[in-house]
């Protein structure tokens, strides 16, 4: 246990954050003490004071003899017995109450939300912080007297103060004295049990239609529970009084009959009579009735999850706009993004990943960076270390030799090569691109969860080079040193690994590196927050950091709906990208408050302000002074990275598919309820949301957003679209806009849309053309584009090709109004879809170029022969480009290689289509009759 505390001690000395460790620490030492002592003093004085109250003689039974054994043994250790008895209490007690450390810091340092709720008129922060102290006291006085009341019985039994079966009085006046002033504290504490129930039921969880996760009073409530909890209060007080009575007044008639008059009151007053006003008043018109009620709540529960502002406005869902218009249009609407963070991530692995031990996350990250046209959508990866494929595992390689992955991999969101492959924008080892200069050793990462030891005599594999794998030995001080061996023992014990006591390869200089995963450095650094479930890398200042948003949340505001954080944020990529680190799973308010940074080579954790005007985040930054930075501190290029966060926008658009309404009436009736559609290509999963560089038809121009579709509840057409803008940098940042369609206007649903596609006859056959030779075809990400009045739908679609094991983008399916296109490339689609074309070129099918004079056409033989020679060069080469391990040089030869297939395909089909038609005769003119021409 000791070497527990110190190795944590030694870590947070490391990231310097020793301040969140020691106020953590104390608070919990001074809980468990304090609760603790007045715990075992509680039942200690009890015991004492029944053995002081003892009758002198005890009466000659049975019962009493046998007691006698049990008193006589007991008596050369009483004091050892009563200070065990009261200790072990103690140490119970103590370890309960330390764990309500940040019940006490935020009942100590709590800030008025400057809101106050519509039943009681009290500020938001006793609920949130006060209440659940308040509780936690509450619950800790009915432990004290309850355990004291049983140990002062058992002490009165043993030493004959309560008698069961021995005639005459079962029980001594003291012993009555006693047992009642403890019944009468009981009954104290539930009288204010009762009067806090009534604030209690501003937080009460319940039922009522289209409203799950209810909380807040109802009619019956405001009308019967509360006058009820009341009523109790004063009967439990004159309750209490009775019992106290006793002292002056011997017999115990009075406070039981009190007693039972509290019981049938709790049960008539308490349960009976607000059941005959839910039946009897509300049922029968429960609209009517639970109105005002619902207006609070929904009120509550839009600013306690900060969605009051949302503009909500109406879209046609349809077009009268001509084709150049609307073609015209699309640049300048939207940045529409091919590349499929979901799905390329294999691509990166093959074409980039250089060595088995590197890997890439399953799903990628989409950010922005600048380029000449502006700011452009870029998807991006680190080459993470993979310690379980390293060509040879053992202590030495996993923990010193391999430590570290190496450099961003970047590629354009909206452009890809001819071949499909992406379109890289920072690449190779050592990195070269577009990026600017930065440090590319990855010591800290998502995948890195392993301890590292370095810096010490044996160095590390730094990269592989062209000459092989360069060396490099550690210069930061992320880690804890090992250079004692005080330290060294702490450590073996603690990892569970001797070699770390007496191996030769730690030496002066040597660090330890753990928690290395910035979700939990984060979350260790500051362990009152809700940790998002994506953080994403960025290149800041000639470094990478890790960009971790964060969240301040609590239970505790009244009226507000309650949400469970793992349901509300989980979607078909929740697997891949992770999920939120809940303090409290179940919430009704939350900020995203901080935006938090770590390092990925010094480890470093930097939590900047982000929320200026959130009491949460005011409240711990009391209890943590100097933990949290100032908004001002953040750097002009980290802000250029910082993005709304989407495990955010997941609970908010989760609440929006109810509480988008102003009318309590049509909350009630759920006639306009939404709900996010399904995945159309992960069925049974919520469909994630996008970013985009897009504008909405109140901007005049692209800015980077966060987007989502909304269905009917149990239908499948669009009910609304919703983009929230997502650039840090924007005076509009965290705006949303919500388009709402009419429902009188069927316009595809993401569901129909992806049904459309498959079920096109046309699309059918070329989707089985890619598939020909058992590769497979995969389906990205169905984006969703507001397009001067309609909605413009675009999917990618990657093949992967037989022996290939990453997709490449070879077609695009695009859809606007009733029209659907699969091409080759989007811009094709779009002038399709659009029927726009440069230079009156049919969009439709195109015609090969004439022959030039004097030269005659290729056969249909030669044709054929053309492409077979082209597949089999095409195979050859990627067959070469294998072996040599050159992954970039067997994508394109794969490329080449499906090209030829599909003209080879096209090419057969229109022959057997040739051999099928019989030859038209000469004279078979339209009209003959029937003569031997016909």
């Amino acid at each position: 246990m000791f070497a527990g505390f110190w190795t944590d001690w030694l870590w947070y000395r490391s990231v310097d954050y020793t301040s969140v460790y020691r106020t953590e620490l104390l608070t919990r030492v001074t809980m468990f003490a304090v609760f603790g002592v007045l715990m075992a003093l509680a039942v200690g004085f009890n015991i004492w004071l029944a053995h002081r109250l003892r009758p002198p003689l005890s009466a000659m039974s049975m019962e009493q003899q046998n007691l006698d054994r049990y008193r006589m043994s007991i008596a050369p250790y009483k004091r050892w017995v009563l200070l065990a008895v009261a200790v072990v209490i103690g140490l119970i007690a103590g370890g309960s109450a330390s764990s309500q450390w940040r019940t006490w810091l935020q009942w100590v340092n709590g800030t008025s939300f400057g809101t106050t709720d519509p039943q009681f008129g009290m500020d938001v922060s006793f609920f949130a912080f006060d209440y659940p102290f308040y509780r936690f006291l509450l619950g800790f006085g009915f432990a004290v007297v309850v355990l004291s009341t049983l140990a002062a019985a058992l002490t009165h039994y043993l030493y004959g103060g309560v008698r069961l079966t021995t005639p005459g009085s079962r029980i001594t006046p003291a012993a009555t004295g006693h047992l009642s002033v403890l019944l009468g504290i009981f009954v104290a504490l539930k009288a204010v049990a009762y009067w806090l129930d009534r604030y209690g039921l501003a937080l009460k969880s319940g039922d009522l239609r289209n409203a799950e996760g209810w909380t807040g009073l109802r009619y019956v409530d405001a009308n019967a529970y509360l006058p009820a909890k009341t009523i109790l209060t004063i009967i439990a007080a004159i309750c209490a009084l009775l019992f106290f009575a006793t002292l002056w007044r011997r017999g115990w008639q009075l406070p039981v009959i009190g007693l039972g008059l509290m019981v049938l009151s709790a049960v008539l007053i308490g349960g009976v009579y607000p059941a005959l006003v839910q039946q009897f008043q509300v049922r029968p018109n429960e609209q009517a009735k639970e109105t005002e009620y619902i207006d609070k709540h929904m009120e509550s529960t839009k600013d306690a999850y900060d969605i009051a502002d949302a503009q909500i406005e109406d879209y046609s869902g349809t077009s009268e706009a001509e084709p150049e218009t609307l073609r015209n249009a699309v640049n300048t609407t939207a940045s529409i993004r091919l590349l499929d963070p979901s799905v390329v991530s294999p691509a990166f692995q093959q074409i980039q990943q250089v060595r088995g031990y590197y890997q890439f996350p399953a799903t990628l990250d989409v950010d922005r960076y600048p380029t000449e046209n502006g700011d452009q959508d870029t998807v991006v990866g680190l080459r993470e270390m993979n310690v379980n494929q390293l060509p040879e595992r053992n202590w030495i390689n996993e923990h010193f030799r391999y430590t570290h992955g190496f450099g961003m991999v970047a590629a354009s969101g909206t452009e890809v090569q001819d071949n499909g492959q992406p379109s890289f924008t920072e690449q190779d080892l050592p990195p070269r691109g577009e990026l600017p200069d930065y440090e590319p050793r990855i010591y800290f990462g998502e995948y890195t969860t392993q301890y590292s030891i370095v810096g010490g005599p044996q160095r590390e594999i730094d990269y592989a080079g062209e000459d092989g794998e360069v060396e490099y030995s550690y210069s930061g001080d992320a880690g804890v040193s090992l250079g004692n061996w005080f330290n060294r023992a702490a450590y073996a014990l603690t990892m569970g690994e001797p070699q770390i006591l007496y191996s030769g390869a730690i030496g002066q200089g040597s660090q330890i590196l753990y928690n290395r995963t910035p979700k939990e450095r984060v979350e260790a650094v500051a362990p009152w927050l809700t940790i998002d479930g994506d953080p994403y890398p960025a290149v800041v200042d000639g470094r990478i950091q890790w960009i971790v948003d964060a969240y301040t949340t609590t239970s505790g505001y009244p009226y507000s709906a309650r949400t469970t954080l793992g349901d509300a944020t989980e979607t078909s990529l929740t697997e891949n990208q992770g999920e939120v680190i809940a303090q409290e799973n179940q919430v009704n308010y939350i900020r995203n408050s901080v935006k938090a940074t770590v390092d990925a080579y010094s480890g470093e954790v930097s939590l900047y302000e982000w929320d200026e005007q959130d009491p949460v985040l005011q409240t711990w930054r009391k209890a943590f002074p100097g933990v949290v930075q100032d908004r001002d501190a953040i750097s002009d290029e980290l802000m250029d990275h910082l993005r709304y966060p989407q495990d955010l926008f997941n609970v908010q658009r989760d609440l929006l598919q109810r509480y988008h309404v102003d009318n309590p009436a049509q909350f009630y009736s759920g006639s306009e309820r939404w709900e996010v559609p399904d995945d159309p290509t992960h069925q049974g999963q919520s469909v994630p949301p996008y970013y985009l560089s897009m504008k909405m038809p109140d901007q005049d121009e692209q800015v980077f957003s966060l987007t989502t579709s909304f269905t009917p509840l149990n239908r499948d057409t669009l009910a609304a679209y919703m983009a929230v803008e997502a650039d840090a940098r924007s005076e509009d940042y965290g705006t949303m806009r919500v388009l709402t369609l009419p429902s009188t206007t069927t316009v595809w649903g993401p569901q129909q849309v992806q049904s459309r596609f498959n079920s096109d006859p046309e699309i059918a056959e070329s989707i089985n053309l890619l598939r020909r030779g058992d590769s497979e075809v995969e389906y990205g990400n169905l984006l969703t584009v507001p397009l001067e009045g309609g909605l413009l739908y675009v999917e990618p679609v990657y093949v992967r090709g037989a022996g290939q094991n990453y997709p490449l983008l070879q077609r695009v399916l695009v859809a606007y109004g009733e029209e659907i296109v699969f091409e080759e490339s989007l811009d094709r689609a779009l002038d399709v879809v659009f029927g726009v074309t440069e230079e009156g070129e049919d969009p439709g099918e195109e015609e090969p170029p004439p022959p030039d004079e004097g030269e005659e056409p290729p056969t249909e033989e030669a044709t054929l022969q053309e492409a077979i020679a082209e597949a089999e060069d095409a195979w050859q080469e990627g067959q070469d480009a294998l072996a040599e391990g050159d992954w970039e040089a067997y994508g394109a030869a794969q490329g080449r290689l499906e090209e030829a297939l599909a003209r080879l395909s096209e090419l057969e089909s229109a022959r057997n289509e040739q051999e099928e038609t019989p030859p038209a005769e000469e004279g078979n003119n339209e009209g003959d009759g029937g003569g031997e021409g016909a």
